[in-house]
């Protein structure tokens, strides 16, 4: 059985925003900080549900968003100037049943760097390993002159030709990681829809998205009213080929945390629940730090 993994991880990630520059030995902040900074750990449970195979435990997702400094591209170590970045990172791993049903095992890290006032991603990295398949890929965004640059490589093979694709687009740009991200600053309500822009392995695409139902749900998180949200990620034009639904449920608060995700496929339904969740709030003493 031939198993689209990468097509599968990307809708899983879905599952699943946010660089200043400084001077003078200060870095320029937003005014606020989002629910999410500056720092958040979640913790996801993956299951599969398929034909007389029920609630199979198939991956772990552990995503971690922090606010940090960087020196500036092209100065000194002796310049004082900073810029300000928020960082995403995911890892994604299989474990339980799934390699030795699918006889696959796999592992995905990916890596974002976020600007903070917009939340447009400036830079994404991925590491893929599927059994013995590696690939490491890298895109790089140019909101200048509106470019996304996107080259994957074979690390087991190094004199292999690399994948280069690109493309153009006008905004605010987002991949994988900074567009739950992004949902999660947005002032949700029922019955409304948008397209969100999201870039992945070098092309952009427009997705639909709506709000469509409020209910009030058992997480770990307590008892919350939670937001449905819809997006349109399979089709022919879509992120992932073939029929499919994609389900996401955030709370109805300003923290607007992802508790539970479902992804319905021709290889099943794949359940994905919110188990952990850490949050920094020691706001006052990551200032002090940074000063």
């Amino acid at each position: 059985m031939k198993f689209k993994t990468i097509n599968l991880v990307t809708a899983l990630m879905l599952a699943v925003v946010s660089f200043s520059i400084a001077n003078a030995q200060r870095v320029n902040r937003p005014a606020a900080y989002r629910p999410f900074e500056p720092a958040e750990e979640l913790l996801f449970d993956a299951e599969l549900s398929r034909s007389l195979l029920r609630k199979l435990d198939v991956a772990d997702f552990r995503l971690k968003a922090q606010r940090t400094t960087l020196a500036s591209a092209g100065e000194s170590s002796q310049a004082s100037t900073k810029r300000e970045t928020l960082l995403l990172t995911c890892d994604i791993s299989s474990k339980g049943f799934f390699p030795r049903l699918f006889g696959l095992r796999f592992r995905e890290t990916l890596e974002s760097r976020v600007d903070p006032n917009s939340l447009a991603v400036q830079n994404s990295k991925r590491t893929d390993e599927h059994g013995k398949r590696m690939r490491s890929s890298e895109a790089v965004f140019d909101h200048v002159h509106g470019k996304v640059s996107w080259t994957e490589r074979d690390p087991n093979d190094p004199r292999r030709e690399p994948r280069v694709v690109t493309s153009e687009y006008t905004g605010p740009v987002h991949d994988i990681l900074s567009a739950i991200y992004f949902l999660r600053t947005q002032p949700l309500q029922v019955g409304k829809s948008f397209e969100l822009p999201i870039s992945d392995s070098g092309v952009v695409y427009k997705v639909p998205v709506r709000v469509l139902e409020k209910k009030r749900m058992k997480t770990v998180v307590g008892r919350v009213d939670a937001l449905l949200i819809e997006a349109d990620l399979f089709g022919q034009s879509g992120m992932i080929d073939g029929d499919g639904k994609f389900y996401m449920w955030l709370t109805d608060d300003a923290r607007r945390i992802p508790v539970s995700v479902r992804v319905k496929s021709e290889y099943g339904t794949f359940d994905i629940k919110l188990k952990k969740f850490t949050h920094s709030n020691a706001v006052q003493q990551y200032l002090t730090q940074q000063d």
